[in-house]
């Protein structure tokens, strides 16, 4: 059900790949909510061609922007205002690939090239982001920036490899930043740390599968669905959190906050 929530925003929404992933409910709701947006994905991500049809639902201008390319960031809030007829509100960022993970490299033999550019594509991509919009000025008074992060950034999933390190520097920055739009711009900048969700990438991680069904009951209201992620995402986006800012959000049911649940044991 709509209320509304977003009426007269704008917003730029990073990485939906297909109707799988969490950023594609995302950028359904925000227009279900009244929002306009504009989508983006890196070149590569596009090929897919399923982002496509996203844009033509929602009437939403789908730029290609590699994240870890200045220049195509710069292209792609430059143009984002000139499309959406301004200055943006808010900003999703959900972004993260590890070669390492894809290529099976485990956690003690890694290979520290591709180590690199994990780190590049699913971490320093968000500093790249918010530096974009300092500059050029691109987010309203009171704006919101989200980044997607998961718990394995406090704790140890080993088969999650070196994107834990990843998302610890992602929700860093989250912090680091914040403070200065906060000061300077009164724009808000936090992390949502979702469970474990049916997406493309993430189905993709060694034992995901049994992992999926471990978090889900180990959670008392069990694992959040990538359409509660969007509902809460549009909360975030939304006037009213406007002041919550430099926090990591744990939107996970209650797992972060468990030790052990008699349902794990078949108790």
């Amino acid at each position: 059900m709509a209320n509304n929530l977003l009426a007269g925003k704008k917003g730029i929404i990073f990485g939906a790949l297909d109707d799988k992933s969490i950023a594609w409910k995302i950028a359904e709701r925000c227009v279900e909510e009244g929002a306009e947006i504009t989508l983006t994905n890196a070149p590569v991500a596009l090929r897919f061609g399923a982002i496509n049809a996203l844009g033509e639902k929602l009437n939403a201008k789908i730029i290609p922007a590699d994240a870890t390319s200045m220049e195509d960031l710069e292209n792609l809030f430059t143009e984002s205002m000139d499309t959406l007829g301004g200055k943006i509100d808010f900003v999703l960022h959900s972004i993260g690939m590890s070669l390492n993970v894809r290529k099976k490299r485990g956690y003690t033999n890694l290979n520290y090239d591709f180590m690199h550019k994990t780190f590049d594509i699913s971490a320093m991509s968000f500093h790249r982001v918010m530096q974009t919009i300092w500059k050029l000025d691109a987010i309203n008074d009171w704006g919101s920036i989200l980044a997607l992060t998961y718990i394995a950034a406090q704790r140890v999933f080993p088969d999650y490899n070196e994107m834990a390190e990843s998302k610890a520097l992602l929700e860093s920055f989250a912090r680091s930043f914040g403070y200065h739009f906060g000061v300077e711009k009164k724009v808000r900048v936090n992390t949502v740390s979702q469970s474990p969700t049916w997406t493309t990438a993430g189905s993709g991680v060694k034992g995901f599968e049994e992992f999926f069904g471990y978090a889900d009951k180990m959670s008392p209201l069990g694992n959040a669905s990538a359409d509660a992620c969007a509902d809460y995402c549009v909360t975030m986006f939304s006037d009213l959190t406007k002041m919550v800012t430099m926090q990591n959000l744990y939107h996970d049911g209650g797992f972060s906050n468990m030790g052990m649940n008699p349902s794990v044991l078949g108790l």
